[in-house]
């Protein structure tokens, strides 16, 4: 650590994690949706507040600030879960076969929709 702060690199090595962590997520998002569908946005915000009690809990900048990056992305990722329910919706991304969503449900019920719907 000492190299870093010599060298004045702090900035640049927060901002490489922080692209790294954010990248991450992405995919998560795209996997976590296809996998359980919308319900994964639980793992989300229990991984966002984690990282936010260890970011408060934490000693040192560097680690304090990648633990806050850590749970606004985490948190971030639960909107981006239900946006990517909408994408698959729009075809822009595979459904899963295996799992079964609200129109699948609907058509195998004899077309009937929810309760109310009539």
């Amino acid at each position: 650590m000492e190299f870093i702060t010599d060298y004045n690199l702090t900035g640049l090595l927060l901002g490489l994690c922080s692209f790294l962590i954010i990248g991450l997520f992405h995919p998560l998002v795209v996997k976590g949706e296809y996998y359980l569908g919308v319900r994964c946005w639980w793992g989300f915000l229990l991984l966002g507040i984690a990282a936010c009690v260890c970011s408060v809990l934490a000693d040192g900048f560097f680690v304090q600030t990648l633990l806050g990056v850590l749970a606004f992305s985490s948190f971030w990722s639960i909107l981006e879960v239900f946006e990517q329910r909408e994408r698959v919706r729009k075809g822009w991304f595979p459904a899963n076969p295996r799992r079964q969503t609200e129109e699948n449900r609907s058509r195998t019920e004899g077309g009937r929709g929810k309760a109310g719907d009539n």
